[in-house]
């Protein structure tokens, strides 16, 4: 089973003080999980990049600690560079590599944005498949006018105000963080100092002023040398030998030539590969005649442990008593959340729902920390019932140890009750949820919606019964009265929500 694995790469407005980029290095890799593979800092544009992988958690966390660090120790009001930036921690990336989709590279985006704007006051953008508006896809769109010029709009321009944190900036600007494809740096020094040869070749090289797809470039001196200073946002589509060629061929028309290349941060080998081929003529060539690959590919052979998905139906079939219902119960409203979400991740990014955007993202946001809820309740519930079991062990030889016992048998079932009392709580917020999955969702995933309605239903139905039963079994089942009052208005709720995808499923999916 392949491992989640991404990839983050940020850029940070400070090169010159090499303490301060350690500082930042420092924290990075201070959080479990994380490697840095690259950094990459040059003095001219005063910045750094660092690229960072390891699993979604890590490098989410990973990511914040250096912005904060970034906060703590670069001051934009004393910043200057050749590379434009709005940030002290300037702009942050989320790359897919293994076992992740773009999707959830958004949503690390989104949900880092929302933190970084709430915990440290920076006002965030979010950018590229992240972008909350067309015009935010792309960075230089975000970056107009640098930190000067966005220190006096974001104030007074309400297009630009950030997706998250205050409408005003502080001595760390703004960040702009996103998920993105892998992005190949790359700039090509040119046989001259003069800068305006290198503006030109950049204006003629780039996407923006009619040149080559998936391209961004910019003129600038660096050392006393001309250099045309790229962003290749797919390699795919717009290999790095077709760049540099029509690179070339613009410095001819001005006397000059390339004087050297060189590449800012990790490249994919796929994009060396496909340059060294086409140089070479090399047309027959198969990416297995790579000895390095074919060597990889044969040390893959051993698998690790697979761990049984269906584990949890296998205890529920056991003699164990634990889990139970209750467990069962929080099990199948985890289930209803999980398809909420699917049903979240496959409406946002298609253009017909575009209106209900940001709907969605709330909806599987919420949808998330449900499932977490849920997924720690089925846990709980076993734990509850095993209080009690353990209550009912104490000893009881004596009149003290009877009554110990009795209060403890007493308040470890009030506890069996408040668990299950819990989950139809969470259910019953699952279900809303799935309402509105099947009302605004993709229609192609409009079954996955009413499926989770139908889960949700069950679950709230199953847990009630927990909360009666274990209310039945105390000595005082008055103690359980506001449990057993809070949850008799959901039935009630639930008939008017069936009703609901009822009337949904035949009108949008025909049923």
């Amino acid at each position: 089973m392949t491992q989640p694995l991404i990839e983050c790469i940020p850029n940070f407005s400070e090169a010159r003080r090499p303490e301060v980029v350690e500082a930042i290095v420092a924290v990075i890799i201070a959080v479990p999980g994380v490697n840095v593979l690259d950094r990459h800092s040059d003095l001219d544009h005063n910045r750094t990049v660092i690229t960072m992988v390891g699993a979604p958690d890590a490098v989410e966390e990973a990511a914040f600690q250096s912005i904060k660090k970034a906060q703590e120790l670069i001051d934009l009001n004393q910043h200057e560079g050749a590379h434009p930036r709005i940030g002290a921690a300037d702009v942050v990336p989320f790359v897919p590599i293994s076992g992740v989709s773009m999707t959830e590279c958004v949503e690390i985006a989104r949900r880092l944005g929302k933190r970084v704007g709430e915990e440290l006051s920076i006002p965030v953008y979010l950018y590229e498949d992240a972008a909350t508006k067309p015009d935010r896809q792309n960075l230089e769109n975000i970056r107009k006018g640098q930190f000067e010029g966005l220190k006096v709009d974001i104030e007074k321009d309400l297009d630009r105000a950030p997706d998250f944190g205050p409408a005003r900036l502080g001595s760390a600007g703004a960040t702009v963080i996103g998920a993105r494809a892998p992005l190949i740096a790359f700039n090509v020094y040119l046989t001259t100092g003069d800068v305006e040869i290198a503006q030109k070749i950049a204006k003629a090289v780039r996407n923006s002023s009619g040149g080559l797809r998936y391209v961004k470039g910019m003129g600038v001196l660096v050392d006393g040398m001309a250099q045309v200073s790229m962003n290749l946002t797919n390699y795919k589509k717009t290999p790095i030998f077709r760049v540099v060629e029509l690179v070339r061929r613009e410095a001819q028309r001005f006397g000059v030539g390339i004087h050297h290349s060189e590449l800012v941060g990790l490249i994919p080998q796929d994009a060396l590969v496909d340059t060294a081929v086409w140089y070479t003529q090399m047309d027959q060539f198969e990416a297995a005649q790579i000895l390095e690959t074919r060597l990889y590919s044969a040390q893959q052979t051993g698998s690790s442990a697979q761990v049984d998905p269906y584990a949890f139906i296998h205890d529920l079939a056991s003699a164990n008593p634990t889990p139970g219902g209750g467990s069962a119960a929080a099990f199948t409203a985890a289930e209803a959340a999980g398809l909420v979400a699917m049903v979240g991740r496959v409406t946002v990014g298609k253009k017909n729902y575009a209106a209900v955007e940001s709907r969605m993202w709330q909806m599987i946001e919420e949808a998330d920390r449900l499932l977490a809820e849920l997924t720690s309740a089925v846990q709980e519930d076993a734990d509850a019932f095993n209080a009690i079991m353990k209550a009912f062990k104490l000893p009881k030889n004596s009149p003290e140890e009877v009554t110990a016992r009795g209060e403890a048998v007493e308040q470890a079932t009030l506890g069996a009750a408040i668990v299950p009392h819990r989950v139809a709580g969470l259910a019953m917020r699952v279900l809303r949820l799935a309402l509105s999955a099947v009302e605004h969702g993709n229609l192609n995933a409009i079954s996955d919606g009413a499926s989770a309605a139908n889960l949700a239903i069950a679950a709230v139905r199953s847990a009630i019964l927990n909360v009666r039963i274990n209310r039945k079994a105390l000595k005082d089942p008055s103690a359980a009265d506001d449990l057993l009052l809070d949850v008799q208005g959901y039935e009630t709720e639930i008939v008017g929500i069936e009703q609901k995808i009822a009337q949904f499923l035949a009108d949008r999916a025909q049923f």
